[in-house]
C-alpha cells in the first residue's frame, strides 16, 4: 500500500523538525555545561571568598520525607559561611502560597547549623532561578556572588547570573544519588533550554522586582 504524498511530506518534515529540536536541546545543554565548568569549584579551600553567597531554594520536604536536595544545599551554605568563604547568605525561594515559605525554612535550617540569623537575608520572590538572579542584581545590588546549589543546577544558575549582571562562581552541594534524582535531572535538561530561550529570545523579566534592599553589613 502506497502512502499519500502529503502524508509522506508531513512525516519527512516532522522527522526533520524533531531532529533539529533534539540537536538544539543537545547544543544548549553542552554549551551551558561547558561554560559552567571553569566557574564551578568543589574544593572549599580553592574557592575565592565573596561577601555574599546566593542559596537557591527548594522545598524542605517531599511529602512526609525530608528533601535531600534542600538538606545538602543548607549543609553547603553553612560550610562556606563557617569557612569564611562568604560573610552573608541570600536565601532565595518560593513564598507565593500561604503556608509555603522556602526562604524562612532555609533560614531556620541555617540557624540550626550555626549560622547567625543576622547573616541571612531572605528573598521571598525567588520563584524561579531566573527571578533569583535578576533580583540579586536589581533588588539586592549584587555584582559578585557565590552560587550555592546542586551540581546539576549550577550550569543554569551561573548562566542566568551572568545574563543578569552578577559575576558568579558556583559551589555545588553534595551529590544526590541517581536513583533519587533521575526525575529532577531529566527536568533540568529541558530547563536549560528554556533558560536560553528566556534570556535570548523571550527576554523574560522577573515576576516581581520592587525597591532596592540593602544587605546588612555588605558593602
Amino acid at each position: 500500500m502506497t502512502l499519500p504524498k502529503f502524508f509522506v511530506r508531513a512525516l519527512r518534515w516532522a522527522l526533520i523538525g524533531g531532529g533539529l529540536a533534539a540537536a538544539g536541546v543537545i547544543a544548549a545543554n553542552w554549551w551551558m555545561l561547558a561554560r559552567a565548568r571553569p566557574k564551578t569549584v568543589r574544593n572549599v579551600e580553592a574557592l575565592d571568598a565573596n561577601e555574599v553567597g546566593i542559596v537557591l531554594g527548594t522545598s524542605p520536604r517531599i511529602g512526609a520525607w525530608s528533601n535531600q536536595f534542600f538538606e545538602n544545599r543548607m549543609d553547603a551554605a553553612a560550610k562556606l559561611y563557617h569557612a569564611g568563604r562568604v560573610r552573608h547568605l541570600l536565601v532565595s525561594g518560593d513564598n507565593r502560597k500561604r503556608g509555603y515559605d522556602e526562604p524562612t525554612a532555609m533560614r531556620e535550617a541555617l540557624v540550626r547549623r550555626g549560622v547567625p540569623a543576622s547573616a541571612v537575608t531572605l528573598d521571598y520572590a525567588g520563584f524561579r532561578t531566573l527571578d533569583t538572579m535578576a533580583r540579586a542584581r536589581a533588588v539586592f545590588g549584587l555584582r559578585k556572588a557565590t552560587v550555592i546549589t546542586d551540581d546539576f543546577h549550577q550550569p543554569r544558575a551561573l548562566f542566568l547570573a551572568e545574563a543578569f549582571g552578577v559575576e558568579a562562581v558556583g559551589y555545588p552541594s553534595a551529590h544526590v544519588p541517581f536513583r533519587s534524582s533521575k526525575k529532577t535531572l531529566a527536568r533540568e535538561v529541558a530547563s536549560r533550554v528554556w533558560a536560553c530561550l528566556d534570556v535570548n529570545v523571550l527576554r523574560t523579566r522577573p515576576k516581581f522586582t520592587g525597591p532596592p534592599v540593602k544587605i546588612r553589613g555588605v558593602s
